[in-house]
């Protein structure tokens, strides 16, 4: 057995984006995988014995390369995603990472999963009526379910888009904020308006709100409604009581999804309230029009050390 094995890339423009920046993608492989690797020319070398490391290396490099193809530059995530699906054998993650991917019309970029978990989480809201995304902040929840949303409404496949929220810090009386119901509710579905502005121009979401294509709603006036081929996304879902959770949830009319994300280690409930997303996770498990996509700290996909934050409190909870 040699004791390092060589891939030649096409060029060396595929070589500088599987690097990264500053060689951090090829610092980030040199860690998981425990040996070093560098470039010669237009060629990756892993200085390693090992037959396990060398063949993981080639399969890395060859997914990788598959996803430049399709326009997904690799970042840490993916990586990490790819080499825990290759070291588990798991050739299902490795083919939903390869194919997952959303098209909104009228944005510049493709959107893509970060790993698996957002993965499987996309899928499930292609083939799902019903969606809850479980886990902390930064994990990229509400971000897809918008993405996804856009997705939808912008090619017609779904008629309107719905946004709403608990609005425990306003104990649900809007009455007394200034300005029309928009203007009251719009400040606490801010994270909503940040990923739209992520993902279309500013012109195309006032256009989309002036024909009431995108609509807001605090939860509270959700009831007595029926949402009919509608794309509905209910924010910080742990802060609904049980009896919110059935009405919203009851809501869902004929061609309409919905997606429900929260973080139940940041309820804001009184404490004898208990969660609706914590309730719904236990009563609604086993109904097949609905899937559940949980996500860990070690889906966050914001700066590094935010990650790091949510583990330490982790621990010490």
């Amino acid at each position: 057995m040699k004791d390092d094995v060589t891939i030649v890339l096409e060029d060396n423009t595929i070589l500088h984006d599987l690097c990264g920046v500053n060689d951090r993608n090829l610092r980030y492989i040199e860690g998981v995988l425990g040996s070093r690797v560098h470039t010669r020319g237009n060629q990756l070398v892993l200085d390693s014995p090992k037959s396990q490391d060398q063949r993981v290396f080639r399969e890395l490099i060859g997914e990788l390369q598959t996803h430049l193809k399709n326009g997904h530059a690799p970042d840490r995530d993916l990586i990490h995603g790819i080499y825990r699906s290759l070291h588990e054998g798991n050739d299902t993650e490795l083919a939903l990472l390869r194919r997952t991917v959303l098209n909104v019309p009228g944005s510049s970029t493709k959107v893509f999963p970060r790993g698996t978990n957002q993965a499987s989480y996309i899928e499930s809201m292609t083939g799902k009526d019903i969606v809850f995304g479980v886990g902390p902040a930064g994990t990229g929840k509400t971000f897809l379910a918008i993405a996804y949303a856009l997705q939808e409404i912008l090619s017609k496949r779904m008629r309107k888009l719905v946004l709403t929220r608990p609005v425990v810090e306003a104990g649900e009386s809007l009455g007394f904020l200034p300005g029309d119901l928009a203007q009251k509710i719009n400040p606490y579905l801010r994270p909503l308006y940040d990923a739209m502005d992520i993902l279309v121009p500013y012109e195309t979401v006032s256009r989309l709100e002036e024909n009431r294509i995108i609509e807001i709603a605090p939860l509270a006036y959700m009831r007595g409604r029926s949402l009919s081929n509608a794309f509905i996304i209910l924010d910080e879902a742990q802060n609904t009581t049980v009896e919110q959770m059935k009405m919203f949830l009851t809501r869902l009319g004929e061609g309409s999804k919905a997606v429900i994300t929260g973080d139940i280690t940041q309820i804001d409930l009184p404490v004898k309230k208990k969660s609706g997303l914590v309730d719904a996770v236990n009563v609604l498990a086993g109904i097949d029009e609905i899937a559940f996509s949980y996500f860990t700290a070690h889906d966050v996909v914001r700066h590094p050390v935010v990650k790091k934050i949510i583990q330490a409190y982790e621990t010490q909870g």
